[in-house]
């Protein structure tokens, strides 16, 4: 019996880690698709990142070959006995919190911890999608819908179109722009979160000279109103760190990072003497964070956001990557059950139904562990066992999550709409 299913082309916006995913998701479904790059080739924004037990449990779920490839170039804590440790909590004052008898503890889970290179895992994702699928140089203008049918100007001039757009073109996105301008236009832009980082990538031998045993393994140092992580990135022989400073004045940059001098840099923190070699290897540059603390939806018609558009979070829980990973899972598994293009619009209805709840709540649970971290939380205070039982629990809900179930309910949700003829106005 031949399948009724009808061709439909998907475009995707943005080729961070949010759209690979989504394309490599889109290619074991089935799916056509075509990925529209900004820039002249594929470009890793940023140096380390966490990817904890539900990322690599999405990686399975949307092409195996993908954990396969993420395991050859993740690299875990160097000391047998932090295996499954996420991070060793110290305090970032002088002697690491040794005047108040705090010798370290670590908040885990029963999985191994892992971490890479940015560009490291790029790299094996683009490996995985066909350039034939990819245009670069394609910078959005604008997007708007006529009839079933959106239609996408790049600022090159040229006008495309497709049954529908997935934007993944992070923070400062055009589409989200398009799902939410109308309805919602105070929420579009991301909003100042309160904290700048400093970021280096240092020599793991180097870093072993300045902080020892610490720089080997995932570690935490936190104090009054700022924290510092180290973890290991390129199978170990890098130390990636980043530094963030919380701070109670508005952003009136226009762009979301700002040059100043190294002594301005220094001055923003009261740490160990360690600590401070350390930051010396960063660029004197802050990166201020910005979130979405509030998107009611995440599709609008034939047009859906997706990762860092739809929910952009501070990096506290390490939880953005991951979340980017899951929304391309639902997503990619939900449009290879399409038969006809107009089915998508209950696409998008079931993946915000199961997707934009779990996402926003990572969103906002960031905000509190940042609180935490920088001894801001008035609950907790500087008491550092508090603090590492809340991570243990904190932690506990996105690492844990069952996509399985989540696939499940959206492909039945999905099938559900399908069967009552439903569609979205």
């Amino acid at each position: 019996m031949e399948s009724s299913k009808t061709p439909f082309d998907i475009a995707i916006i943005g080729a961070g880690i949010g759209g690979l995913a989504l394309a490599i998701g889109l290619l074991r479904q089935n799916v056509t698709y075509t990925l529209y790059e900004g820039a002249s080739e594929y470009a890793a924004v940023g140096a380390g990142v966490a990817l904890g037990p539900n990322a690599l449990r999405a990686m399975d779920l949307i092409d195996s070959r993908f954990r396969g490839l993420y395991d050859s170039i993740s690299t875990g804590n160097t000391s047998p006995e932090k295996e499954h440790s996420m991070m060793e909590a110290l305090m970032i004052e002088e002697g690491f919190g040794e005047k108040h008898g705090w010798t370290g503890a670590s908040w885990g889970s029963k999985h191994a911890r892992t971490s890479a290179h940015r560009k490291a895992l790029l790299d094996i994702m683009t490996s995985l999608i066909p350039l034939s699928t990819v245009k670069f140089n394609k910078r959005v203008n604008t997007l708007h819908q006529e009839g079933t049918r959106v239609f996408i100007t790049f600022e090159d001039g040229e006008v495309v179109e497709a049954d529908a757009v997935v934007g993944c073109d992070g923070i400062k996105s055009i589409t989200r722009r398009a799902v939410l301008g109308a309805t919602h236009p105070d929420l579009v832009e991301p909003t100042y979160a309160g904290r700048y980082a400093y970021r280096a990538i240092v020599p793991m031998q180097e870093a072993v000279k300045i902080i020892g045993c610490y720089a080997p393994d995932a570690t935490m140092f936190m104090g009054p109103g700022a924290s510092m992580s180290v973890y290991p990135i390129s199978k170990g022989t890098e130390c990636n760190v980043v530094a963030l400073k919380k701070d109670n004045q508005p952003w009136i940059h226009k762009e979301f990072t700002k040059e100043v001098t190294r002594e301005e840099m220094v001055g923003d923190f009261n740490i160990d003497s360690r600590l401070v070699k350390l930051l010396e290897w960063a660029k004197p540059l802050r990166w201020s964070l910005h979130h979405h603390i509030s998107t009611p939806t995440y599709f609008k018609n034939c047009i859906c956001i997706l990762g860092d558009s739809a929910h952009a979070s501070t990096p506290f829980q390490a939880a953005g990557a991951a979340q980017c990973l899951e929304d391309a899972l639902i997503l990619s598994r939900l449009l290879g059950l399409v038969q006809n293009s107009i089915d998508i619009l209950n696409v998008f209805k079931v993946y915000d139904l199961i997707r934009r709840p779990r996402a926003q709540h990572v969103v906002q649970t960031s905000i509190e562990a940042g609180e935490i971290f920088s001894f801001s939380h008035p609950e907790i205070g500087n008491d550092m066992k508090k603090i590492v039982e809340n991570c243990n629990r904190r932690f506990e809900w996105i690492w844990e999550h069952d996509l399985e179930a989540d696939v499940k309910e959206a492909e039945e949700q999905f099938r559900i709409l399908t069967m009552q003829g439903e569609q979205i106005d």
